[in-house]
């Protein structure tokens, strides 16, 4: 059995299906918690969107409550759970939940320990706080699109990931979360948090915002060190049509890049911003006459900051996560077992047994409202209602 997690004890109520606070109850998981997943019952599931059953790592290790909150029955059942749980995480618009009786306010009344936090786009005040978005949105909205690279039209590239769902709104939320959860242990008074996925992407953006702020240096690609200003920290091609990734930023490893490529006279060039140019194209050449993976094989163990740009079925066979366990094999009962990315973060069990994923049309509503009072008459005539399922 794996050792008791950092978060062991502490119950987290979830009511979003995907998003910054899906992924922040995943991560709370990830550290032990015990998350119970709040959704509607199947009549009404055209209210919240369902992922695939791999999305969040499949809900691994989770509970399911499925409760009508709209009914007056199923808002009290919801306040009993919240009433022994220590966190709330919802993703609403702005003013639902208080419509919906379950709001901060409500759950304070019967828990003044929770922890309370509402995760949307742009917060739950301000002109935009009932705008609707998406990560790109977000991204866009916190100046991270204006500093990326651009395509062949001009245009700012897409990001390959969902950075802001993930790093300004999940892990912001988690951050808030566990700092809340330091307060209240010494206080004994729970918090409310309003993450905005946009300020948390302002707050990414920070290095960049704060130099205009101080100088009024106008930041975007190829302005700065980190946008690609200087050849030394950007992206080249291999002889076989691969990429490499090339970060030498410190004088010393520029100067050992410059020496394996061949490159000599740069060494003294590396912020001469008349040459970048000339610098980048004997770069370009000079990688061009190898494939990727010798010049990885090469330079990487040689300080230079150089590595490959690697595709997803790549990375996930890569000798160095497969030594660090990064990722594990998941089961599921409706159908095979499947590969997942497992508990990664610092602090995070990496050496637990086989997770399972929680099955579709499973769920734990009966037992969990039981453990907070209700008796099986009660139970019978909600499930009757369609008020739980």
């Amino acid at each position: 059995m794996p050792a008791p997690g950092l978060l062991d004890g502490v119950t987290v109520l979830d009511l979003a299906s995907v998003g910054p606070a899906a992924r922040t109850s995943r991560w709370l998981s990830d550290y032990g918690a015990r998350v119970i997943k709040v959704g509607p019952p199947p009549r009404r599931d055209g209210v919240q969107i369902t992922p695939p059953f791999f999305a969040y790592a499949g809900h691994r290790g989770m509970q399911r409550a499925l409760v009508d909150l709209k009914a007056p029955a199923g808002r009290d059942a919801f306040l009993r759970l919240a009433a022994t749980a220590d966190v709330v995480i919802e993703s609403f618009r702005p003013g639902v939940v208080d419509r919906l009786g379950i709001g901060d306010d409500a759950v304070r009344r019967v828990n003044p320990g929770i922890v309370y936090c509402s995760t949307s786009g742009y917060g739950q005040h301000g002109p935009r706080s009932a705008w609707v978005g998406h990560d790109l949105n977000y991204l866009a909205a916190g100046g991270y699109l204006a500093c990326t690279g651009r395509g062949p039209d001009g245009a700012p590239a897409l990001p390959g990931a969902t950075v802001a769902d993930s790093a300004a709104g999940g892990m912001q939320a988690v951050i808030a979360i566990l700092a809340a959860l330091v307060a209240r242990a010494a206080t004994g008074q729970g918090t409310y948090l309003d993450v905005s996925v946009a300020d948390g992407v302002i707050s990414l953006m920070s290095l960049n915002i704060d130099e205009y702020l101080a100088t009024g240096e106008v930041p975007g690609p190829r302005h700065s060190l980190l946008t690609g200003r200087y050849a030394c920290y950007d992206v080249y091609a291999a002889a076989d049509g691969e990429w490499l990734a090339v970060a030498a930023i410190e004088p010393h490893f520029f100067a050992n890049l410059c020496r394996a490529l061949s490159c000599d006279r740069w060494i003294t060039h590396q912020t001469d911003d008349a040459v970048q140019d000339a610098i980048r194209a004997d770069f370009a050449a000079a990688f061009a006459a190898r494939p990727r993976d010798e010049w990885v094989a090469a330079l990487g163990p040689a300080d230079t900051c150089v590595s490959a740009v690697a595709s997803v079925p790549e990375l996930v066979h890569d000798e160095h996560f497969r030594a660090r366990r990064v990722f594990v094999t998941a089961a599921r009962a409706d159908g095979p077992d499947f590969d997942q990315v497992g508990w990664l973060f610092a602090g995070a069990d990496r050496d637990q047994p086989t997770p399972r994923v929680l099955d579709a049309g499973v769920t734990h509503t009966a037992a969990l409202l039981r453990d907070v009072g209700f008796d099986d008459a009660t139970l019978t005539e909600l499930e009757h209602e369609g008020v739980i399922a």
